[in-house]
């Protein structure tokens, strides 16, 4: 006797969210009867399949009319038996459909070939019209909230981070976000998502509350009057910014209200350090030691311990031993910690805490996929993700959760945003959904699974953004196991070699062996070149037939040094092993340069 197929079917479990099942292709056209049995090679890949990549479980079968295997669920029986005599497999038939086809199980242990084979024993009955597989359907993960059409940066195509595509595994459940920013203000498209959190500013001056540090992180707002925070500094209302944060990384979603946010099954804890004209390393350093577990005097104990850290925030020089010593430790108790690359148009180099090391510093793209104008860069800039450029038009910004009031809190409301700091919680939110699909993942791990899974820009980014767009349907599968990359292997060329000016193209090979099949649709291609005019170069990617792609176009106005950076390249059409090579060539005169090194992660 075979067991039961409910105690032996693989669990499958689907986000809860209120859409339509995506409906089953139209069954297949009457298959002609043939005298021999097909081979399972002859079978079509969609033929065997329940979901791209996985071998179906079970088989739709219909007989033509009038056989007696439309008619009699016996007769039915003995043809799934015979079937899986002639194949070797254990095929059952289960029940009838309401439409008279018949439901015939081939367990959970088969391979494609293994399918392939029975069903072409199906398709070679004169008595069979059809045969399919039992196709597995997952709800649309487009949300029901009223102003989700608004947020292009969670699903267009161009330059959306392809959020969607991962709410069927993850949704960021069992995750909490510490949003280290101004706190939070009442809004009723978040407050099922919070819990609670610290106001760490000590200093009355900057708190605006009245009072020192408490456990009430409510945002009074951060108004300033000119020059209140700096000669010749303009005044500024109320900024909600950590309201708007919270709001992309998980505002509460198919609620029929307002927007939706990447990670709406996680948690946000609000984390109070900066109030009227910013806030002090010293909150700083003690909101991220607390966030993530560690202990500060004179402040109770964290009952909701923060998996991921968003700081939105950042400020000018390197990143200090103070800092850093806190970020480290963050880590180290296994919390991922996530920051914005800065607003300066500048190297990240010179803004802390961006250029810190063990975390993610996240440069902003517009809506075409190109680094937004304002966005920092560089080559410690470890990911992009989109921050929006209202400059543009305002509803090319990032719309999020806010406040109307000018100065104090007042009613709720909606609005866009532009700024690194809307990037950052888009990787935030990510890697909320990352680690609720794999809660085994360490920080780096975490870290690499979204570089490994980036796609190339859409558009420009002179100066180096990174691995690339973050793309969160890519990486959610690689970390649960159904596609993607968790880390790859990595080929490296150390060999420096000189780039004569205005000259000739240079050449510089990596042999790759080892690798079966095809190269991925993200390759990573790390390029290290010291030059004091990186304008004047053109860099290519050679694959082992030849074929060239693209990696840096030459151009007048990029008159700054070095090329330091990482590539995305579509390289799915190449074979992976073989000899790979990078071309650089120098086109205009009166500058010089090396290539230092460079490497392929597949």
């Amino acid at each position: 006797m075979r067991t039961s197929p409910a105690l032996r079917r693989k669990l499958i479990s689907v986000a809860a969210t209120s859409a339509a099942l995506l409906t089953a292709a139209s069954t297949a056209s009457a298959v002609a009867a043939q005298e021999t049995v097909s081979q399972g090679s002859a079978v079509p890949a969609a033929q065997t399949e329940a979901a791209p990549g996985t071998p179906a479980e079970r088989l739709i079968v219909g007989y033509k009319s009038g056989t007696a295997e439309a008619r009699s669920n016996p007769a039915a029986e003995a043809d799934a038996a015979a079937k899986g005599e002639k194949t070797g497999e254990d095929v059952d038939f289960q029940r009838r459909l309401g439409t008279g086809a018949a439901l015939v199980d081939l367990g959970d242990d088969l391979t494609k070939a293994d399918v392939a084979d029975v069903v072409a024993q199906y398709r070679a009955d004169p008595q069979v019209a059809y045969v399919v597989p039992d196709r597995l359907n997952k709800p649309k993960a487009d949300p029901n909230d009223t102003e989700y059409t608004k947020q292009w940066d969670l699903f267009e195509s161009t330059a959306g981070m392809n959020v969607p595509g991962a709410w069927a595994t993850s949704t960021g459940t069992g995750v909490t976000v510490a949003v280290i920013d101004t706190g939070y203000v009442a809004h009723t498209d978040l407050a099922a998502n919070i819990v609670g959190g610290y106001d760490f500013i000590a200093d009355t001056a900057v708190s605006v509350d009245g009072d020192g540090r408490d456990s009430n992180p409510a945002d009074p707002g951060d108004y300033y009057a000119a020059n209140e925070c700096g000669s010749g500094v303009p005044a500024s209302n109320s900024s909600w910014h950590g309201t708007h944060v919270a709001g992309t990384i998980a505002a509460v979603t198919n609620n029929n209200k307002g927007v939706a946010g990447i990670a709406y099954g996680a948690k946000i804890s609000p984390v109070r350090v900066l109030g009227k004209c910013g806030g002090y390393d010293s909150d700083i350093i003690d909101a991220i030691t607390w966030a993530s577990g560690g202990t500060v005097s004179g402040v109770p104990a964290n009952s909701n311990v923060a998996k991921v850290i968003n700081m939105s925030l950042g400020g000018d020089g390197a990143c200090t031993s103070a800092t850093q010593s806190a970020i480290t430790a963050a880590v180290n108790r296994g919390t991922t910690v996530v920051v914005a690359a800065g607003n300066e148009s500048d190297n990240v180099a010179n803004h802390s805490p961006g250029n810190c090391n063990n975390v993610i510093s996240v440069a902003a793209t517009n809506r075409t996929g190109a680094k937004a104008s304002y966005s920092n860069y560089g080559s410690l800039v470890d990911i992009s993700a989109p921050g929006g450029q209202t400059s543009t038009g305002t509803a090319n910004g990032i719309l999020s959760t806010l406040n109307s009031g000018t100065k104090t809190p007042s009613s709720e409301s909606y609005a866009y945003y532009q700024g690194t700091s809307m990037a950052t919680p888009h990787i935030a939110g990510l890697v909320a959904l990352v680690k609720s699909a794999n809660s085994a993942l360490t920080p780096a791990q975490i870290e690499t699974a979204i570089k490994n899974n980036a796609r190339a820009l859409p558009g420009a980014c002179s100066g180096g953004c990174g691995a690339g767009l973050a793309d969160a349907a890519r990486t959610v599968q690689a970390v649960s196991g159904s596609g993607g990359s968790t880390g790859g292997t990595t080929f490296t060329n150390t060999t420096a070699v000189p780039i004569p000016d205005n000259g000739s193209a240079i050449e510089s090979s990596i042999a790759v062996s080892g690798r079966s099949g095809n190269a991925p649709t993200a390759l990573k291609v790390g390029v290290d070149i010291t030059h004091t005019y990186r304008g004047d170069l053109v860099i290519d990617l050679l694959a082992p037939d030849g074929t060239a792609y693209r990696l840096k176009a030459a151009s007048s106005s990029d008159s700054a040094d070095n090329v330091s950076t990482t590539y995305s390249v579509n390289a799915s059409a190449e074979t992976a092993d073989g000899t790979w090579k990078l071309r650089v060539q120098d086109t205009a005169a009166q500058d010089t340069g090396k290539l230092n090194s460079w490497q392929l992660t597949f």
